[in-house]
């Protein structure tokens, strides 16, 4: 990261995103936010600049990004509910990827979840029956980046909580694993891969270390 470079984060109004935002700003980082929503305001007193639109739209997107400020990498944490009649997991971050590649972004990082790809073997039958829908569009979304050329590290969490962070949260490659994660220890972990040459091209779930689903072992991916 240079100082002269931005972070561009989407989906910084809610839930993981906004953990980040606040990660990123207490690290003095420069922050640019994508927002469809009214949050703006809460955003801004946080020191990130904010730019109203939306990933469903093309447009948007490239109005945001291609500016002349230099984006260093891209954060997403948007996705959609079951509920959703156009959930953004697949299009608005397939928008934000191929902008990306315009922008000459250096690296992408996608927030998914445990569940799409590889990872739903971890996944109960319930939680398939439930989130179905949003983990094949996660994981066309995961697919759209690695085949984008970019540098890109996925992210998977497992079940998301709200409560503050335990600093407990670790990655690994293991596929298999299932289990919860505060979500601010997902923002801290997000915010470790930025500068990590390890987690380059790399796909890794994010649990709690103590609260995983089950006994399974496991090795925990280092980012240094």
């Amino acid at each position: 990261m240079t100082s002269a470079s931005y972070i561009f984060l989407a989906g910084a109004s809610r839930g993981v995103g906004r953990e980040i935002a606040q990660y990123l700003t207490a690290q003095q980082l420069k922050v640019k936010a994508l927002l469809r929503t009214t949050v703006a305001s809460e955003i801004e007193t946080m020191g990130i600049e904010v730019v109203q639109g939306d990933a469903l739209n093309l447009g948007d997107v490239e109005r945001a990004m291609l500016t002349d400020k230099a984006i260093h990498t891209v954060i997403s944490t948007i996705g959609g509910l079951p509920s959703d009649v156009e959930r953004p997991d697949y299009p608005g971050n397939r928008n934000l990827i191929d902008v990306a590649i315009k922008a000459g972004v250096q690296k992408f990082i996608l927030v998914s979840s445990i569940g799409a790809g590889n990872s739903v073997v971890a996944a109960s039958p319930q939680v398939l029956e439930v989130l179905g829908k949003v983990l094949a569009e996660k994981d066309k979304a995961e697919q759209h980046l690695i085949a984008s050329g970019l540098t890109y590290t996925i992210i998977r969490p497992g079940g998301l909580k709200s409560e503050p962070a335990t600093g407990n949260g670790v990655l690994t490659e293991d596929p298999h694993i299932i289990g919860s994660i505060n979500r601010a220890d997902v923002a801290q972990l997000v915010g470790r891969c930025l500068n990590s040459q390890r987690a380059n091209n790399k796909i890794l779930s994010a649990v709690d270390r103590n609260m995983l689903f089950g006994q399974r072992e496991f090795a925990e991916f280092t980012l240094e």
